[in-house]
């Protein structure tokens, strides 16, 4: 990840596993992110999915760090929340898929410990509320927060310098950060919510 010096280097990153309903939540929101807005050349976007250890090294190159995920933070379903800087470690994805699979706080742990932990953090998230159903959609109350989901980044990359613009012309498929017909419109085709 590479920006102008005066510039902080910034990755929006969206975690979740597609597979499992309202988990997919942090990759559809920066999937639509990516599709809709053109960002400056100090700020990456990237599909995190769950590639859990593997994130350590794109968060030691990031001054600043925006993460959309599913959240269980005790809420109604659907609810958004805004969580910053210190009191992002406190919270965690709404599940582990597997006891092998990295949370996120040890994401940012490692980055810590290695000394290259974005000084500046935002969470949003968003509470689940169906997290089993394999291979099915978001639930509309989730899904309804995507668009709000992407404007509260908005106000974020434009409070750090670097303001997101609505793209003029389509972004080509060939460019979508998901490929393979697993973006939210091809995967979500027949399936139906609960």
């Amino acid at each position: 990840m590479s920006g102008p010096e005066n510039k902080k280097r910034i990755l929006v990153l969206g975690i979740g596993n597609i597979l499992w309903a309202d988990e997919g939540f942090g990759v559809r929101v920066i999937e639509e992110f990516h599709r809709r807005y053109a960002i400056e050349d100090n700020v990456t976007m990237l599909d995190g999915g769950t590639q859990g250890l593997y994130l350590v090294s794109f968060l030691e190159q990031a001054d600043c760090l925006i993460v959309f995920d599913a959240i269980d933070y005790g809420l109604p379903p659907g609810k958004l929340k805004l969580v910053r800087d210190d009191e992002v470690p406190k919270f965690s994805a709404a599940r582990k898929i597997s006891l092998h699979q990295t949370g996120f706080q040890e994401v940012l742990s490692a980055a810590d410990l290695l000394g290259r932990c974005p000084r500046e953090l935002a969470l949003i998230g968003c509470q689940p509320l169906d997290l089993d159903h394999w291979g099915g959609p978001l639930t509309d109350p989730v899904r309804f927060q995507i668009n709000p989901a992407i404007e509260l980044a908005c106000k974020l990359l434009a409070q750090w310098g670097s303001p997101a613009k609505l793209r003029i012309a389509p972004l080509p498929a060939s460019e979508w950060l998901l490929a393979n017909n697993i973006d939210r419109t091809n995967y979500e085709i027949g399936a139906q919510p609960i």
